[in-house]
């Protein structure tokens, strides 16, 4: 048992310097010999755990998309109006990304990076099924525009990475109130 969690430790070590190093340095200055220092690891000891550096960042990648996708659906459920599972889950991803910064930024280098490889970025958008189902039923019932997920997520959720961007810079505070007042935004740029 002792030996499983030294090992489930050197691979979640080598993940957090990964996660660490991209979002200072970006994908390509963020070499495995980095990788390995940072987690305290001899630098032969990544690939006990993962193939190559697109493999580690694929399976980062996941792995943060899943604690993401975790987070989002908090609490929500498919009896709740199409209105009101859309408010939960875009509150819950807002709360996330103001919370986990490192982690939402490392996913905001990713959606903007062609690093990810795509059969992985299909994979991680499994994880939004329920938000992508929530928009199907919100067409159907003809209260969302007739707009692929794609735009919706546009127009919905990525603005969040924005701001939070401003407000790290300072330049911008996403409030209680201003957050409130973004959500009626998102809303109002995606229902009929």
């Amino acid at each position: 048992m002792i030996k499983k969690e030294k090992i489930t430790d050197k691979r979640n070590a080598l993940l957090q310097a990964t996660l660490s190093l991209v979002n200072n340095h970006g994908f390509h200055n963020a070499p495995m010999a980095k990788i390995a220092q940072l987690a305290g690891v001899a630098p032969a000891t990544i690939y006990l755990y993962f193939e190559n550096k697109q493999d580690l960042v694929n399976k980062l990648y996941l792995q943060v998309k899943e604690d993401f996708s975790k987070n989002a659906f908090e609490g929500y459920h498919e009896n709740l109006s199409v209105k009101k599972g859309f408010e939960l889950i875009w509150f819950n991803i807002a709360n996330y990304k103001l919370n986990q910064i490192k982690e939402a930024n490392f996913l905001s280098q990713c959606d903007n990076s062609p690093m990810i490889e795509e059969v992985i970025r299909v994979e991680g958008l499994k994880n939004l099924q329920p938000l992508l189902d929530l928009w199907q039923r919100g067409r159907k019932e003809k209260i969302i525009k007739p707009l692929s997920d794609y735009v919706l997520y546009a127009f919905t959720v990525y603005p969040l990475s924005f701001l939070l961007g401003m407000q790290e810079r300072e330049i911008y505070t996403l409030s209680e109130k201003t957050k409130v007042e973004t959500f009626r935004a998102a809303w109002d740029a995606i229902t009929i």
